[in-house]
């Protein structure tokens, strides 16, 4: 039981990988079968990093992914050690390439370096300032790079999201209307950085997912909208206008923790919401039950375990 509880395992079999001793956070999800788990280890041990053979290689990459590029004097060096441990343990966040000697000379202006490269073909360039040998720091500084703060919800990656366990803040949007999840990821930046860990800040294709939307009675043409899951309601934002409203929010995400939300769909405006003289009204309504927890695994699909005695 307290293996389970130290790894978060509520259910079984499940499969989970270590490197370096580290625990990744994507689980097996694959078949059961020899053939499939022999594939995937086979997958896992593949070298993660691409080594880039000339410069212009860089100049051309896929500005739509997460990218970290590594210039070394040499492969056999504690400087590419370190690079090849933390990319062991994030490559499905991000592309990690390396070039060496000769090849990376013009980029190793003073020693070794390594170069983030966010998504989008005119996003500047970010260089890692700490130590290269320090392995703590730079998978800290590229885990806060390869991992954004608002990611998206897919339908591969849902249950991997839900078996995390926190309420979801998601933003539905069109998927080439760029503009409303910039100014969301810059307001949750803002006003939301505290909340990190207690929620998750998400963003989700109005068209791929219809059906939540329908659950609080929106289409693809009210998009964009704001939402909260909590894993039992749906609590609608009441206007993406009001989103660069400061506090605005943040009230939203601390009145769902307060239970604020929840009462407020049930019995109407709290007290102290009422302006004086006006009378309380007690409306039985109910919010739309969640979407979102339907993505989690399948009942059939795995035995979840209700009493430690299962173990």
């Amino acid at each position: 039981a307290d293996i389970a509880q130290r790894y978060r395992i509520s259910k079984y079999p499940t499969l989970k990988l270590f490197r370096n001793g580290m625990m990744m956070k994507r689980e097996y999800r694959g078949q059961r079968s020899v053939t499939a788990i022999a594939d995937y280890i086979r997958q896992q041990k593949s070298n993660p990093i691409r080594e880039v053979q000339d410069l212009e290689e860089i100049s051309s990459l896929d500005r739509s992914r997460r990218n970290i590029v590594g210039y070394f004097e040499q492969k056999d060096s504690d400087n590419y050690r370190t690079f090849e441990r933390v990319a062991n343990i994030l490559h499905d966040d991000c592309v990690f390439l390396s070039a060496f000697g000769d090849i990376s000379k013009a980029e190793r202006f003073s020693g070794d370096n390594v170069i983030y490269k966010p998504p989008g073909e005119n996003a500047p360039d970010m260089v890692y300032l700490g130590s290269l040998t320090n392995f703590d720091l730079i998978y800290a500084w590229t885990q806060d790079k390869c991992v954004p703060l608002v990611r998206e919800i897919t339908f591969e990656n849902g249950e991997e999201l839900t078996e995390e366990g926190l309420p979801f803040l998601i933003l539905f949007h069109m998927k080439d209307d760029l503009e409303s999840l910039e100014k969301f990821q810059q307001e949750v930046a803002r006003q939301l950085i505290s909340e990190k860990g207690a929620i998750n800040f998400l963003h989700a294709d109005c068209d791929k997912f219809r059906h939540p939307l329908l659950h609080i009675q929106k289409t693809p043409a009210d998009c964009p909208v704001i939402a909260i899951d909590s894993f039992r309601h749906m609590y609608v934002f009441p206007d993406f206008s009001d989103l660069s409203v400061p506090g605005k929010l943040k009230q939203f995400v601390l009145d769902l923790h307060s239970g604020k939300l929840h009462r407020e769909f049930h019995h109407g405006p709290d007290p102290t919401d009422v302006a004086p003289g006006q009378a309380i009204q007690d409306l039985a309504s109910s919010p739309p039950e969640s979407s979102f927890q339907k993505l989690a695994p399948s009942e059939h699909r795995y035995t979840l375990l209700r009493e430690k005695d299962e173990l």
